[in-house]
């Protein structure tokens, strides 16, 4: 396997895999990964969907719940609990020796409580008790609603992975909610060292949507408009890191910092390339920077591992071009703000369909065992 993991890690960056399932661990592929310079482990509800309802991994652990458990969903929490146990299993090594650093594994709780902050707190605090492992981060989106469940938890001592964002001002409102939260433990006297979280920014449908936008407008005669494409997702993504350093460098942050608190990283998401006409590591290559994350899919690391070319500092680059982009894009008559929106809306419903795809795969199961056994 090539260095480049390894090289991100010398850059500030670790990288996650956006990706679980059962057989990485029985085979030592998730060993070797960890051992080529993998930091940590994302799941969500479309990966153990695909898990689930496309192979027979499961299979035997359903037939055996099922015959005392009827509720698909803790059917589901059952054979995710295993997983993500695991592969935290396998990190903790890497987790003990960067002192809390990296070596994390994240679980999310049910996209359909997206809009329901207490039941939110409530789930996350009950996931993090049934996994019972420190390199844990409960996944909860970066909602309007999320906001409050985040600060909650995070004040509750439990580690955060925040999803969904797309805009800068849900990104700012997530790490606000995290600082927030480890406000509120500090005022109760509680430790802020080894709390941990990271604020997933998802990039690839970002370009999609503001591509589709401005193909508009080009076919409608607006040519000048086609230098712009392709430039939307980093362009955010570059904005939101500059937004990170400003608030973890601020004085609020750091009074917590001074008593143990580490910044909320930002973590580069849904960055395989969907466009066959972009670069198949647009969204890694372009988005080096010190204390980032970058969750990328299996393809997507097999092509990092493959040809990467790694350069450090990549999402400091050009923020005067950022900035003149976001103000062409606004020119254009485009709401990247109005777009962020939508893709929120979206990616809600995307989670909460996989769910209710998994569970109806689980049913499913559950009935053709139990009409083997009648």
């Amino acid at each position: 396997m090539g260095k480049q993991l390894h090289q991100l890690a010398e850059f500030g960056q670790s990288v996650w895999l956006d990706n679980i399932e059962r057989s990485m661990f029985a085979s030592g592929e998730l060993r070797r990964l960890i051992e080529s310079g993998l930091r940590g482990m994302t799941s969500n509800p479309t990966i153990f969907e695909k898990a689930i309802d496309g192979g027979t991994d499961y299979d035997a652990q359903i037939e055996s719940l099922a015959a005392t458990v009827s509720d698909p969903g803790k059917i589901f929490e059952a054979l995710a609990i295993d997983d993500i146990r695991a592969a935290l299993d396998e990190f903790r090594a890497l987790y003990d020796r960067t002192g809390g650093g990296d070596g994390f594994v994240s679980l999310e709780v049910s996209p359909l409580l997206a809009h329901d902050t207490q039941g939110t707190i409530e789930s996350a605090k009950r996931l993090w008790a049934a996994v019972d492992r420190p390199n844990l981060m409960i996944k909860i989106p970066g909602t309007e609603e999320g906001a409050a469940a985040i600060t909650a938890t995070i004040a509750a001592g439990i580690s955060v992975n925040v999803t969904l964002l797309f805009s800068i001002d849900g990104y700012e409102r997530a790490a606000n909610a995290y600082v927030e939260g480890l406000e509120q433990r500090a005022a109760a006297g509680l430790p802020l060292l080894g709390l941990a979280s990271v604020a997933s920014f998802f990039l690839s449908r970002i370009d999609t949507e503001v591509d589709d936008a401005l193909e508009a407008k080009i076919a409608a005669g607006q040519v000048e408009l086609e230098e712009l494409r392709g430039k939307a997702a980093i362009g955010q993504a570059k904005l939101a890191y500059e937004r990170f350093k400003a608030i973890f460098t601020s004085e609020r942050f750091k009074k917590l910092e001074a008593r143990g608190a580490a910044p909320q990283r930002p973590l580069w998401a849904s960055t395989s390339t969907k466009n066959p006409h972009y670069a198949d590591l647009k969204y890694v290559e372009t988005l080096v920077a010190p204390k980032t994350v970058n969750t990328i899919p299996p393809k997507t690391l097999d092509a990092l591992l493959d040809h990467g070319h790694i350069t450090g500092g990549t999402a400091e680059s050009d923020l005067p071009g950022v900035h003149a982009f976001a103000a062409d894009l606004a020119n254009a008559g485009i709401s990247i703000d109005a777009i962020t929106a939508e893709l929120t809306v979206a990616g809600v419903k995307s989670f909460a369909a996989s769910y209710d795809q998994m569970l109806a795969a689980i049913a499913t199961k559950q009935k053709r065992f139990a009409a083997a056994v009648a």
